[in-house]
């Protein structure tokens, strides 16, 4: 490739990065939206614990089992048209979810949410192996996620600001149409490879890259791998921490435990996002160029995380506030940021002719956990009874939060049987 080429080519993918960047940020505002709303919505929809654990949670489901076709999608129908249509359908989603009229239609709507934005980081991840090369990857997905802390933290305190100037239900359709937009800015300048402009991918070639690997045999090659599995079990029971606890429960927690305002809880779980900017960065260079390992890094975040929930479900009413500012940094780094090295680590198990499909079958599971859990927490929370003014009872989140300690145990465990693959990479 000629210099000039070169220059055309480093110029347009920063384009293309940066849309899909700012497309994460509403992928994960959409995650996490309904933490510091969600109290007005249980009242405006008339929901308990376990129907809004179950609206939070319609977003993870289909999040969930679409990553697979994600990955298909990605690998075969091509990244740039699977992004454009199911962000409209995100879109309509919003749409149902700020006019429904009860919560059983709001399920729906969250449900089309989820179904929409679930088609983004997989293609996303896609085009990056595309247009950058291999060492420039965990990078370029650290800063990815770091967006995706801007995205946390626009559903944090900014939304409490808005939600309490215009209504959930306004802002819902506001986002709703800027992810429309978004939608008409990848159809119109991303590309999903450089191939699709006439040039030469920057990317080095694999030994796989030209090689034809049926769908099947893709699915078996991931699936019959026993690191997978450990990988697969890391991630779903380290993000159903995240998930449950920043992306719905936090926000009730701490209205009504520490009788925070709205904008005060979202201040505090805003911290989520400042540690998912930083940490995402971060933790790449930790990786990349300190540490020179992935499983270390990934050990020493879940060892963070049972201190994290340990504190939470030991002390739960006696947490000082500036703890619980550290403690949300924490979950947004040790739970959110950390993604970054176990998304880099998916990817270096298999080979690129396999990426969108390995990828998919593993980002399945963190958002089965956030699906699961948020759930079983408000199921949790809804057995041990109302106060008199209607909130959960302190020794309901105790015990909530006592789920989450196990999940930070399992998720630990799990990562004593990753697979170091820093090692391999070096090797090429």
């Amino acid at each position: 490739m000629s210099g000039e080429a070169l220059q055309k080519v480093s110029r347009y993918r920063w384009l293309i990065f940066w849309i899909l960047a700012v497309g994460y940020i509403m992928v994960y505002f959409h995650r996490l939206c309904p933490a510091v709303v969600a109290d007005d919505m249980r009242r405006d929809l008339a929901a308990g614990g376990g129907l809004l654990g179950l609206l939070g949670s319609a977003y993870f489901y289909p999040y969930a089992l679409m990553q697979l076709p994600a990955g298909l999608l990605s690998d075969s129908w091509g990244p740039r048209k699977t992004i454009t249509l199911f962000f409209c359908v995100a879109f309509a989603g919003s749409l149902i979810l700020a006019m429904a009229p009860n919560v059983f239609v709001a399920i729906v709507g969250r449900t089309l949410v989820g179904l929409g934005v679930a088609m983004f980081f997989v293609p996303t991840l896609k085009v990056l192996a595309e247009w950058f090369r291999v060492k420039e990857f965990a990078m370029m997905t650290g800063i990815l996620m770091a967006m995706g802390g801007i995205g946390s933290y626009s559903a944090a305190t900014p939304l409490a600001y808005i939600s309490s100037w215009i209504g959930w239900r306004q802002s819902f359709g506001l986002v709703g149409i800027f992810t429309m937009v978004l939608s008409a800015l990848v159809w119109a300048f991303v590309r999903d490879r450089p191939a699709d402009m006439g040039w030469s991918s920057p990317a080095e070639p694999s030994g796989t890259a030209g090689e034809s690997i049926r769908l099947m045999q893709g699915v078996k090659m991931v699936l019959c791998l026993p690191r997978f599995w450990s990988l697969s079990s890391w991630f779903f029971f380290t993000c159903a921490i995240f998930f449950s606890f920043i992306g719905l429960w936090g926000g009730p927690f701490l209205m009504q435990i520490y009788g925070l305002s709205k904008a005060k809880a979202g201040h505090i779980l805003s911290m989520a996002a400042v540690g998912m900017i930083a940490g995402s960065p971060f933790l790449s260079f930790l990786s990349n160029d300190l540490l020179k390992a992935r499983k270390t890094v990934l050990i020493l975040a879940s060892f963070f995380m049972g201190i994290i929930t340990g504190a939470l479900y030991f002390y739960t009413q006696y947490i000082p506030i500036p703890l619980l500012y550290l403690i949300c940094l924490g979950i947004g780094i040790f739970a959110g940021a950390i993604v970054t090295i176990g998304f880099t680590t998916s990817k270096e198990l298999f080979p690129v002719s396999i990426a969108g499909t390995a990828t998919g079958l593993v980002n399945f599971f963190p958002f089965l956990g956030g699906a699961l859990f948020q759930v079983i927490l408000g199921v949790v929370l809804d057995s041990q009874g109302l106060t008199a003014s209607g909130t959960f009872v302190p020794q309901g989140f105790k015990y909530a939060f006592f789920v989450l300690f196990l999940c930070g145990l399992m998720a630990l465990i799990s990562s004593f049987f990753l697979k170091e693959t820093m090692i391999s990479v070096d090797r090429k």
